[in-house]
């Protein structure tokens, strides 16, 4: 442990939170630990200003022959969330500390300790004279407040690579590692719905006027899903999983416990049963935020303006722009006679798609099973990276993993990671640089 603490405490301390203009500084000086990183590895790097954003961008050569060798491109993200509220926290969110099994502090988790164990493992294959592949690292510093740089950066870069590896995910549970193969894409609109010009008096006009919490309620029951299943044009394009899917995602934990552990309630009586049918394979509709009148007082009117935030998660396989424009003119068809709706797209993201018969994943397994004694299982996420996709455009096969337990508190206060997984998750990492010695090159050298 005390190989590693010391050193990746520094890289904690450092308060990145992306979301705060007052922390930009500190994003920067994230962004430059990571290149002094490399470069101390013996590779070169730069913090590059990339359309007003950070990128690390580095590279440490193969030991012999970086000409002939794989490339291998690795991404994290040096930014971190806000550590808000500060009173749960159990110790500072910005102090490093170790306590029983877990190492806590806000980003060990997500990302920089998962980052760390990449940059570790190409040091030490490096200083080794091992190191039988060129890394790449793209690193961003704005993950947690949109991640558009890095999609432009790579959209742009014409070096590539012959695979990607990406340590932002986690394990299915302790000694279960697994590789994500798919992602979730999304669609993200603000609705604003108007019925008059103002607030009435519900004595003196309900049951005649337009209220707008009811037209805004009946617009959404038109496209949310009843039984897990959103309509079939919200449906469109999606990629079925496999029979090898299907059997795979049977060995995971039961659904019903994994909505119990987090203290949720089924959707439906066969929410549980379906649990990763629907988060791995399906598009799932929520409304994610609703205001209308004044909810926490006492005023008996009629409002007439109301708002929502509403998502789709796209399913692996489905196209953001029509599936924006289907849930648009849904949407549109549902308002009642009379209301006028207003509807911003705020955030759009493809999902991603990786072949698990690609020659990356498959050594992927290989190395994963000699570092851990255990072989991941090969399954989708529910969430939404939106590299995964620019990376398959490029035809950059991708590793998606990492070490962070479903307790992890991701994004919540007393964040924290198995002090253990640090020097794990390193030995993993070794191995995959290792075995993709065997990558043949399809880049442009």
């Amino acid at each position: 442990m005390n190989e590693w603490f010391d050193e990746l405490a520094e890289f904690l301390r450092i308060p990145s939170v992306s979301a705060d203009p007052e922390h930009r500084a500190q994003v920067l000086d994230a962004g430059e630990w990571v290149c002094a990183f490399i470069r101390a590895a013996g590779g070169r790097a730069e913090l590059v200003d990339w359309h007003g954003e950070p990128l690390a961008v580095g590279e440490v050569p193969a030991s012999r022959d970086a000409a002939g060798a794989p490339t291998i491109l690795c991404y994290g993200h040096f930014d971190v969330q806000p550590p808000d509220p500060l009173e749960l926290w159990e110790s500072a969110p910005f102090e490093p500390e170790i306590r029983g099994e877990y190492l806590y502090a806000r980003g060990v988790a997500d990302d920089k300790g998962q980052l760390y164990m990449l940059l570790s493992a190409a040091r030490e294959l490096a200083r080794a004279g091992e190191l039988p592949v060129n890394v790449r690292f793209c690193c961003d510093g704005e993950e947690e407040t949109g991640g558009d740089s890095i999609l432009r950066f790579l959209a742009q870069d014409e070096r590539g690579a012959e695979a990607g590896v990406i340590f932002d995910s986690g394990m299915i549970a302790r000694g279960r590692p697994c590789f994500d193969l798919a992602t979730r894409g999304l669609v993200y609109f603000h609705l604003t719905l108007r019925t008059g010009e103002r607030d009435l008096h519900s004595g003196l006009y309900g049951g005649a006027a337009l209220n707008a919490a009811h037209a805004l309620i009946d617009t959404l029951a038109a496209v949310t899903a009843g039984d897990g299943r959103l309509v079939d044009a919200l449906r469109a394009g999606r990629a079925e999983p496999t029979a090898a899917e299907l059997e795979g995602w049977r060995t995971l934990p039961a659904g019903a416990d994994e909505l119990a552990g987090q203290g949720a309630r089924p959707m439906d009586p066969r929410a549980a049963d379906e649990f990763y049918l629907r988060t791995f394979a399906e598009p799932a509709l929520d409304v994610n935020g609703i205001v209308a009148g004044s909810p926490m007082l006492t005023k008996t009117v009629l409002p007439v303006e109301a708002h929502a935030n509403v998502s789709i998660r796209l399913a692996p396989g489905q196209d953001p722009e029509a599936i924006e424009a289907t849930l648009r003119q849904l949407l549109r068809r549902a308002v009642p006679a009379g209301a006028d709706l207003e509807l911003e797209l705020r955030s759009s993201a493809a999902p991603g798609l990786v072949d698990p018969d690609s020659k990356p994943v498959r050594l992927g397994v290989i190395a994963f099973e000699r570092a851990l004694g255990a072989r991941p299982a090969l399954i989708r996420s529910g969430g939404t990276l939106p590299i995964v996709a620019t990376l398959a455009e490029r035809r950059i096969p991708t590793i998606i993993t990492g070490f962070s337990l479903p307790d992890a508190n991701i994004h919540s206060p007393n964040e924290r990671l198995l002090a253990e997984y640090v020097g794990l998750g390193t030995a993993a990492a070794r191995a995959l640089l290792q075995e993709f010695a065997g990558l043949p090159i399809t880049r442009d050298t």
